[in-house]
């Protein structure tokens, strides 16, 4: 298949490369620079970029064969059903299944304590289930995604103040945990096939906002258990390096970890493809190749993300934290804040839903927002989020502090640009806050943290949500720039079009006297 050639594949190890490169380098340059490490650590780290790449690019090919055209088939035919408690139900049952399967929310129940595991995981499941009814109710009934925001936002900022202050990171960050590499493209995708049906303006504006409102219904959800079981949220996960004395412990190290993450992997593929398979079956209308390509890309998109998985957790988790620790350890304390935002700045092009959504977003509008444009105003929000998140680790600032101008002004913003860059905007948090800013830029905060003593949970959990803040606001920013163009442009066009009359009207003028003269 012409989908799945060599110099397809090729292609995008490429642009997974490019992506990747820059933060390779900036850390290479550390490691003999500010921050010498030991010989394992180095050949992991390669190891793991290498995995990373490599897995990058097999995952984005798959999730174009296979996620997206899955998630337009379940939407166009969910719409076309007319049936709309099957859509509520079935919008239900996927944003839960897609939810609970997700490997980075397992990571997210054991930061808190006081809370069983699978009571979170289940409840943040279903908030998310009835968040992305939510967002389908929106599609179709044609609602303004800016009101909605404002109401669930109010109602979030509000129950923050009731919530104890060592969960208020986590809850905040959960909203972008949950929203990880399989649950973007399957989401984005659905809505783009629930808008495909209407045939209004507005159509191509309402197919995003889906992962936006989608990352609401943990941050609510895991405040409530909060209020429910009140007690402690601790920081379980161990960053650290385990040792290792040669290269075959290396290989091990790695080897070992892929039976984990394709277990991992498995629970969050297997229930989309066996949900896809029989909803296929009970609506058909699908071709026989357009099915066996959507199976081979689900393929790639396992091996893939396994691969990916492996790279960050082991090749990149303990240089994240080893980096943020020795630095903010020696006299060059304060670097953490232009490194950290340097290299928050390209660690979000190696975010593997970025990907999805810049082409998503071309190919909606057009080519009238460019993928390119786009992905330099997300990294543009990203690394502002990495200084201030670093601040907030050096000098113990309240994320409340933080979170609660920033997302007035997000808000506040959506009154003053274009619909769809509010809809782009506030999907882009989400999207952005993936397994690269989890497994490295976290750990990075984390080991920072522990070198100057402060509270991890509270200071250093929390760049998750500083991460899906700020391109909410850069974003919208771009839209009203694109806005304020727009009008110049409008008013170029009519005063132009004054002068042409105008000109029109003189020589018309000049024409009848003419004519006047010679009757006389």
């Amino acid at each position: 298949m012409k989908l799945f050639s060599r110099t397809i594949l090729s292609e995008k190890i490429k642009e997974s490369l490019t992506s990747v490169l820059p933060v390779t380098g900036i850390v290479l340059l550390l490691f003999v620079t500010l921050t010498p490490v030991s010989p394992d650590m180095l050949v992991t780290f390669l190891l793991g970029a290498v995995l990373l790449i490599v897995g990058m690019g097999l995952f984005t090919l798959g999730a174009e064969s296979a996620m997206t055209p899955i998630g337009e088939y379940v939407g166009s035919r969910l719409t076309k059903s007319r049936n709309l408690l099957l859509i509520i139900l079935i919008s239900f049952f996927v944003g839960v299944m897609i939810t609970v399967s997700e490997p980075d929310l397992q990571v997210l129940a054991n930061q808190i304590s006081s809370v069983n595991n699978m009571v979170l995981i289940v409840s943040v499941g279903v908030g998310v289930g009835l968040f992305l009814v939510v967002a389908m109710l929106r599609i179709l009934f044609r609602v303004r995604l800016k009101y909605i925001l404002l109401v669930f936002y109010l109602a979030v900022f509000v129950l923050a103040f009731f919530v104890p202050s060592n969960f208020l990171s986590v809850a905040f960050d959960s909203g972008g945990v949950t929203t990880g590499p399989m649950t973007v493209p399957f989401i984005m995708a659905l809505g783009v096939g629930v808008a495909a049906i209407r045939s209004d303006d507005s159509a191509d504006n309402d197919s995003f906002g889906l992962v936006a409102l989608c990352s609401i219904g943990p941050i609510l959800a895991v405040m409530i258990l909060a209020l429910i079981f009140p007690g402690a949220a601790e920081a379980y996960t161990d960053y650290s390096m385990p040792y290792v004395s040669n290269s075959k412990d290396i290989a091990l190290m790695f080897i070992e970890a892929i039976p984990h993450y394709m277990k991992e992997v498995a629970m969050a593929v297997g229930p989309i493809a066996i949900f896809f398979y029989i909803f296929r079956l009970a609506c058909g209308h699908m071709e026989g190749s357009v099915l066996i390509k959507i199976t081979i890309g689900i393929l790639y998109t396992y091996v893939g993300l396994v691969l990916f998985l492996v790279g960050v957790n082991v090749g990149f988790m303990p240089i994240g934290y080893y980096l943020g620790e020795e630095l903010t350890n020696s006299v060059w304390r304060w670097l953490i804040i232009p490194l950290g935002m340097v290299i928050g700045y390209f660690i979000v092009a190696a975010e593997p839903a970025v990907h999805v959504l810049t082409k998503q977003v071309e190919g909606v509008t057009l080519g009238a927002i460019p993928g390119k444009l786009l992905s330099t105003t997300l990294s543009i929000g990203v690394a502002v989020s990495v200084g201030i998140s670093m601040l907030r680790v050096l000098f113990g600032i309240p994320i409340l502090w933080v979170l609660i101008p920033g997302y007035a002004i997000a808000l506040i913003l959506s009154f003053f640009v274009p619909d769809i860059f509010t809809s782009i905007a506030f999907d882009s948090g989400g999207v952005a806050s993936g397994p690269m800013t989890a497994t490295f830029l976290l750990p990075f905060a984390v080991g920072a943290c522990s070198a100057v003593g402060g509270n991890v949970v509270e200071n250093a959990f929390g760049l998750v949500a500083m991460v899906a803040m700020t391109p909410l606001i850069t974003i919208q920013i771009l839209g009203l720039i694109y806005r304020i163009k727009q009008a110049r442009k409008a008013s170029a066009v009519t005063e132009t079009t004054a002068q042409a009359a105008d000109t029109v009207i003189e020589e018309m003028t000049v024409k009848i006297t003419a004519e006047d003269t010679i009757i006389e």
